[in-house]
């Protein structure tokens, strides 16, 4: 588990992150004591859990959460605050937990007990690569219709990264063109201003494209070469590439909508 604690006040982050290395000393934890940080962090990194202060200097904790959920929405956020009053808006945001300070251990392991998100540890991840191995052998379903969802027979893809999956949906809606990394980081992230971050963000969610797709013994599916992406379609059952062959049930499969969860996602027919 990779855990990011976010306070202004550098005597509490060290404080607790004792705490948190109390109760979790196997496992990752990251210190940041700016908002700004924190997402910088995020952008690079799978967070399992954001330790939030509330109020801190520019963007305040809330704030930070909401942009945290934007940027990948698998992580779990849990307030640590000194203060009450923020609770209503707090758990209106879906949070795993909202922590009265100084931080306790017993407090923090319980909300731990209670993440909205599962985290799964690295003998859990192993133990699911070797069963997906072991799949049947029948093609990747990629439904592009309505949300965008991936399948190996009955059981849905599971990407490690919000990010991954949003990228595999880009490249399955080029149709099997080829895309540079340029052009994923302007689709990806529309800001250039950590263009050379995201950069390096784009090589690790193709690392996990290829480990995802390993595990379930699909890794011909991605094209990877010299700053070279693409999908081998021939090696997919996707509705959409269905529907532009004229396939009859891929057109009634359709319902004027394509991938409805990404903004930069279009229709072509």
């Amino acid at each position: 588990m990779r855990i990011l604690i976010v306070d202004d006040e550098k005597m509490v982050l060290e404080e607790s992150k004792e705490i948190v290395k109390a109760v979790k000393p196997d496992d990752e934890v990251i210190c940041a004591d700016k908002s700004t940080q924190a997402l910088d962090i995020i952008k690079q990194n799978h967070i399992d859990v954001a330790l939030l202060d509330i109020e801190m200097p520019g963007m305040d904790g809330l704030t930070l959460a909401k942009r945290i959920k934007e940027t990948d929405p698998d992580t779990n956020i849990i307030f640590v605050t000194a203060y009450s009053k923020y609770a209503v808006d707090a758990f209106g945001m879906y949070v795993s937990g909202y922590l009265l300070k100084p931080l306790q251990e017993s407090d923090f392991a319980e909300a731990l007990r209670n993440l909205r998100t599962p985290v799964h540890t690295s003998e859990e991840a192993d133990k699911n690569v070797s069963v997906s191995e072991k799949a049947v052998q029948d093609k990747i379903h990629i439904q592009c219709f309505g949300n965008f969802e991936v399948y190996k027979g009955d059981e849905i893809v599971q990407f490690p990264r919000a990010k991954s999956k949003e990228l595999f949906a880009y490249l399955v809606s080029i149709n099997g063109e080829v895309a540079n990394t340029s052009q994923l980081c302007t689709v990806l992230w529309e800001d250039s201003a950590l263009q050379d971050k995201n950069r390096h963000y784009l090589r690790n969610l193709l690392s996990d494209l290829k480990k995802t797709f390993k595990a379930y013994g699909a890794q011909d599916v991605l094209i990877i070469k010299r700053n070279q992406f693409a999908i081998a379609t021939d090696k997919v059952d996707c509705d959409y590439y269905r529907f532009l062959q004229k396939d009859a049930e891929a057109v009634n499969e359709y319902r004027g909508e394509f991938m409805k969860q990404y903004q930069w996602a279009e229709f072509e027919d």
